[in-house]
């Protein structure tokens, strides 16, 4: 193999390894930054979500009737009309006139118990539901303002942060209390 060859390999070699180490000991010696926290602010979003409420209300319904062709009514009219048509006139003119007050009767009897059948109320207790659309709020994160190389920063974060903020790798993150007693 050629000697020129074989040195400039061991050279180049040297070379990376030796700027490999010093950039390793450049990112070692980095020590973790702190941030100060000016302020942080709750963002809440606002949805509308369905909701069904239901109450109970008194309405007026029609009561069961017992006689819907309202034979009764019928059958009491037609006799209380046909003993009316018989006090008028006399031979022949009484049998047809006690037939159309019979007829008569049964008509307006019939009509009579079909009114009453159907203005006959009463009160029921009945559950109405409908659905409406409620406001519910949802914490989406806070707003954290921070201090940092004299620059006044916003980030969103997924939690409310303490009095500092933990700067590491160009990313920001909470400090908890105990990671706080070990930077002061």
């Amino acid at each position: 193999m050629n000697k020129g060859l074989l040195v400039g390999i061991i050279v180049g070699a040297v070379g990376v390894t030796a700027a490999g180490s010093v950039a390793s000991l450049h990112y070692l010696d980095q020590q973790p930054q702190f941030a100060e926290v000016v302020s942080s602010k709750a963002v809440m979003e606002e949805t509308l979500v369905p909701v069904e409420e239901c109450k109970t209300v008194q309405v007026q319904v029609q009561k069961p009737v017992k006689d819907e062709h309202q034979i009764s009514g019928t059958v009491i009219g037609a006799v209380v009309g046909g003993v009316l048509g018989n006090q008028v006139g006399g031979g022949n003119g009484k049998k047809v006139a006690t037939v159309v007050g019979a007829a008569a009767g049964g008509y307006t009897g019939k009509q009579v118990q079909k009114e009453l059948q159907t203005t006959d109320l009463e009160n029921q207790a009945q559950r109405q539901c409908s659905t409406v659309q409620k406001k519910k709020s949802k914490l989406v994160g806070y707003d954290v303002r921070y201090l940092h190389n004299g620059k006044l920063i916003t980030v969103r974060m997924p939690e409310k942060p303490g009095d500092q903020l933990l700067i590491q790798d160009g990313k920001v993150h909470p400090v908890a209390k105990a990671d706080m007693a070990v930077s002061e």
